[in-house]
């Protein structure tokens, strides 16, 4: 007499048409932008593809607003090499990323607040953590940076804040800040131009994660306490 043994659990599941089968994962948010700006006619580099990484991470992590790339082509060292491309991103970032000690001085002495004075727009440099970077290099990339901050715009004079006195007094303030700011950034008084490095950790293990340097053009004067 022969019995037949049912079989094991799983080869039921596995012959079971029933079975639900595995849904693969969703594509992030960041490789869905890579895959919608990647072109035949311009596939995607790795220089691109962290620029376009920095612009997700600008927009969606620290929430700036009116954002662009800018195409960069610094001069080779000799003539037989071709032009080194970069990108460049700007953009208006919420709050104000770094003031100068002496600016902020001035604006305690006459009573402004970093809200009372309008956002610039600030540029930013895409890099990934362990790139070689030149002085010659750096400095080509400070030259393209218009004179001035962002891109040369002068400073609005809002209204608000208290009466009609208050309102005249504050907006009379701020055009005495803007005067002077033009001033002081065309003698580097309130130092030179400055922009934001952005740097990616790709190493083995690195994680993406994106971190933030300011950097000026020039040397900073040091302060005494």
């Amino acid at each position: 007499m022969t019995t037949t043994l049912p079989p094991p659990p799983s080869q039921q599941q596995q012959s079971n048409p029933a079975t639900p089968e595995m849904t693969p994962l969703a594509p992030s948010a960041l490789t869905t932008l890579l895959s919608s700006t990647t072109t035949t006619s311009a596939p995607p580099t790795p220089l691109s593809a962290n620029t376009i990484q920095i612009l997700h991470n600008l927009q969606h992590q620290h929430l700036w607003t009116s954002l662009r790339v800018h195409d960069l082509h610094l001069p080779s060292k000799s003539a037989n090499e071709p032009e080194q491309p970069l990108y460049l991103i700007s953009g208006i970032p919420p709050h104000h990323i770094y003031i100068h000690p002496d600016e902020q001085l001035f604006m305690l002495e006459r009573g402004l607040r970093e809200d009372d004075v309008e956002l610039e727009r600030m540029f930013v440099l895409p890099t990934v953590q362990g790139e070689s970077w030149t002085l010659r290099k750096l400095a080509g990339v400070f030259d393209s940076l218009p004179e001035g901050g962002g891109d040369g715009e002068e400073g609005e004079v809002l209204e608000g804040g208290g009466g009609e006195g208050g309102k005249g007094e504050k907006a009379e303030k701020l055009r005495e800040y803007y005067e002077y700011r033009g001033k002081a950034r065309a003698t580097k008084e309130w130092g030179g131009k400055r922009l934001l490095l952005a740097m990616v950790d790709r190493r083995m293990g690195g994680d993406g994660t994106v971190v933030y340097y300011v950097v000026q053009d020039g040397a900073v004067k040091p302060r005494q306490n």
